[in-house]
């Protein structure tokens, strides 16, 4: 009788169960299982391929012959022309990104609501971050003109650096067949290890802050005084001048190198780790070893680096622009 007339336990609101029948969260141990059993399946993958190939090489005939190099896949092999526009891989991922940020922007703007949500959220951080960039470095006004560039320029190389690590159908130069089909080798690739890419962009900025340089200090005179600091006389004059020319046109050089530097050595590096170094030297067991070190690096890559140098050349702009009307 006391058993039929036992309570049933009881529900918390929405129906979900009591919490003493809460599935428990993933514990440390759990966690620490998996990654010893990626271990163990990595450790039996390499004594597989060490006891089965050996240590011996067996290099592929293309890389005997040398027609396989690790710069291929940087090679631009055009698809179609349009006139002077050469259509390949680069110009491909110019236009993805610059439709992906004019989407990015409208969807942005059109859900933007006036009760916050995580959308929202985000958007005004990242507006806080880049309107911060343009008025800690602009004057009110260059700062109202600026930031819309600001910003910009942050989205759409943190876009073009971001679908550079999605594996696409996009190397024409090795493909493989399906079905009879001779179809693009999926790879990955970003438009900076282009070196035009960057340069172009760099271009915009160095026109930008010259012209705002020359406006400032009225006329091409004006804007040589601005590059020698005050205070500077004698026979070292001259000298100074010559350095602070140099460094000036020095600043196009590295917004172009740093970003294109950076993004062609960390694709260079997800590839070598990720298995080209093994083929180049024509061991599986080396491919297999190195592929974590891939994988870890390509996280960094992606993780990391391309909000990184997309933040660099944003807030880079913004200072060389402030620097073009400030009195030295």
């Amino acid at each position: 009788m006391s058993a039929l007339a036992a309570p049933a336990p009881a529900s918390t609101p929405g129906g979900s169960p009591p919490p003493g029948d809460v599935q428990p969260k993933p514990t440390a141990n759990s966690r620490r299982r998996i990654i010893l059993g990626l271990t163990g399946f990595w450790l039996v993958g390499l004594i597989f391929f060490i006891g089965v190939l050996g240590f011996g090489s067996h290099k592929a005939l293309d890389v005997r012959n040398g027609t396989f190099t690790p710069t291929n896949e940087f090679k631009l092999d055009t698809w179609f022309s349009v006139g002077p526009v050469n259509f390949n891989k680069g110009v491909l991922y110019v236009i993805l990104a610059a439709v992906i940020t004019l989407w990015l922007m409208i969807y942005a703007a059109r859900r933007l609501k006036q009760r916050p949500g995580r959308l929202q959220a985000a958007i005004e951080m990242f507006y806080g971050m880049t309107s911060g960039m343009a008025r800690e470095n602009l004057d009110t006004t260059l700062s109202r003109k600026y930031f819309p560039l600001i910003a910009t320029l942050f989205i759409f190389i943190l876009v073009s650096n971001l679908i550079g690590y999605i594996p696409l159908p996009v190397n024409t130069l090795d493909k493989f067949s399906l079905f009879g089909a001779r179809l693009p080798s999926f790879q990955i690739y970003a438009a900076d290890t282009n070196l035009a890419f960057p340069l172009i962009l760099s271009l915009l900025v160095f026109f930008l802050f010259s012209w705002e340089r020359l406006k400032a200090h009225h006329g091409p005179i004006g804007f040589l005084k601005s590059l020698l600091p005050s205070g500077i006389e004698g026979p070292i004059k001259p000298m100074i001048f010559v350095i602070e020319v140099l460094s000036y046109f020095l600043r196009l050089i590295s917004l172009t190198v740093r970003l294109w530097a950076n993004l062609l050595a960390g694709h260079m590096l997800i590839a070598f780790m990720g298995g080209e170094l093994g083929v180049l030297v024509g061991s599986a067991w080396v491919q297999w070893l190195l592929f974590p070190a891939g994988i870890i690096i390509y996280l960094f890559e992606a993780v990391l680096i391309a909000a990184l140098q997309a933040f660099i050349f944003a807030i880079l702009t913004a200072i060389y622009l402030g620097d073009a009307v400030a009195s030295h």
